[in-house]
């Protein structure tokens, strides 16, 4: 059965990162955009990372560029925009696309169980310390809604 774990993708660094990294924590994954109405959910993100991280939850930021081109930047943007915007700690990956025929096998994954194309930037997944999806949130939860989910699994 295949796991969170069992998935390598690429920081905004370039470096490749094992998701079995996080093997054993409550992950939260989401596809993020620095140009979007939504944007200012980085702050919730990171302030559920800042909580609820010392317990063992982790945040994987996901940018893509598939919804009006809203996350048009190079890594090196991406990642200054949410440094000093919204003080970002959490890993951030690589740009990746979440639907369609260039979809990473990551969130192929993640759907699987959920399924549905993914609606807009920021739609989340919660995946458990099993490696599993847990649940599925649409983009417009935002991160202080899904605070009792995290404490239910932690």
């Amino acid at each position: 059965m295949t796991t969170l774990s069992d998935f390598t993708l690429p920081l905004l660094s370039g470096a490749a990162q094992p998701l079995s990294a996080y093997a054993g924590k409550l992950v939260l994954v989401v596809n993020t955009a620095s140009k979007c109405g939504l944007t200012p959910q980085y702050e919730g993100l990171e302030a559920l990372y800042r909580q609820y991280g010392p317990r063992g939850l982790v945040v994987l930021g996901f940018p893509c560029n598939q919804f009006m081109g809203q996350e048009p930047g190079s890594a090196e943007e991406i990642a200054e925009f949410c440094s000093v915007n919204y003080d970002v700690s959490f890993p951030m990956f690589a740009k990746i696309e979440v639907n369609g025929p260039g979809e990473s096998p990551l969130y192929a994954w993640l759907k699987a169980g959920h399924p549905g194309d993914i609606e807009w930037n920021f739609a989340k997944f919660l995946v458990g310390r099993d490696g599993q999806v847990a649940e599925r949130f649409a983009p417009t939860v935002v991160p202080v809604d899904i605070a009792p989910a995290i404490e239910a699994r932690l």
